[in-house]
């Protein structure tokens, strides 16, 4: 019988040769879903023969990952802020730099933001993530797919989150639900078509592209802060996550579109990545 020791140092030669990131890590991650186990729990078993079917079904998955498939697709899930989101290809992965937009909402609120709107929320770890920590509050997730929809709901009841509601809407042609809202946050598709073909094969070849491209870069955040000052109380706030360098454009839209004490938020890569302010 093959041990989880060796059952390792195969699988990490493997992905290795497949030119995947970290092998070893995700080597160790995959298994780690097969025993429902985490990395200590393996390290502490490397002489642990694995079962037939264990064997097979490692085999499965590993080949999953040398022809690219995400990391986070395959163990279904990707921890976020503190909480586990499931994810699959109907939803964008959360990334890092995104918690650092979570982290701009929720130090910037005032006691009186109750209403709060999430625009494309795809898995929902934006508006599932300000409802765990805003239970006084109520958070309207927005999104153009039903799929993705299905997703951030099954994200609620993972997190125990019962302040939100979810909203099927195509921001670009329809207008927001009839209510005042005192934030709306978005980290809408921003990365040109044209450079789709730079990206890596993970992105390309699993994650959803109306998620990530647009023919304008810049289309969103014009649609989103055209609309804005018709659903956001008098000094609401609008939160936005950009792309390398696009801050200057959406700071601009912003300011023609009735914003004022703009602020925008380094990542720790030194990327403008965060834009917001107050409606006047």
């Amino acid at each position: 019988m093959l041990k989880i020791i060796d059952a390792l140092k195969l699988a990490a030669e493997f992905l290795e040769k497949k030119d995947v990131e970290s092998p070893r890590l995700n080597s160790e991650l995959i298994l780690c879903k097969i025993l429902g186990t985490d990395r200590v729990g393996i390290y502490t078993q490397f002489d642990k023969p694995l079962k037939e079917e264990e064997v097979n079904e490692y085999r499965a998955l590993l080949l999953r990952r040398s022809r690219k498939e995400p990391l986070q697709y395959i163990l279904g899930s990707v921890d976020f802020y503190g909480l586990n989101f499931s994810v699959d290809p109907s939803v964008l992965i959360p990334r890092p730099e995104t918690e650092l937009l979570v982290d701009c909402v929720l130090k910037n609120l005032t006691p009186e933001t109750i209403n709060i709107l999430d625009i494309g929320c795809g898995s929902g770890n934006i508006g599932v993530t300000l409802g765990k920590h805003l239970p006084n509050s109520i958070i309207t997730c927005l999104d153009i797919s039903l799929e993705a929809l299905t997703t951030a709901r099954k994200n609620a009841d993972r997190n125990s989150v019962s302040n939100i509601e979810f909203l099927e809407m195509d921001i670009l042609s329809d207008y927001p639900v009839p209510k005042k809202f005192d934030l709306i946050v978005s980290n809408p598709p921003y990365i040109a078509r044209l450079e789709k073909n730079d990206m890596q094969k993970e992105i390309i070849d699993y994650e959803p592209h109306d998620a990530l491209f647009v023919d304008n870069e810049m289309k969103f955040y014009t649609r989103i802060c055209e609309v804005s000052p018709c659903i956001l109380n008098k000094n609401g706030k609008l939160f936005f996550e950009v792309g390398l360098g696009q801050a200057s454009k959406v700071r601009e839209i912003m300011e023609n579109n009735n914003f004022q004490n703009i602020i925008v938020v380094q990542d720790l890569a030194k990327i403008e990545r965060i834009v917001w302010g107050e409606l006047k």
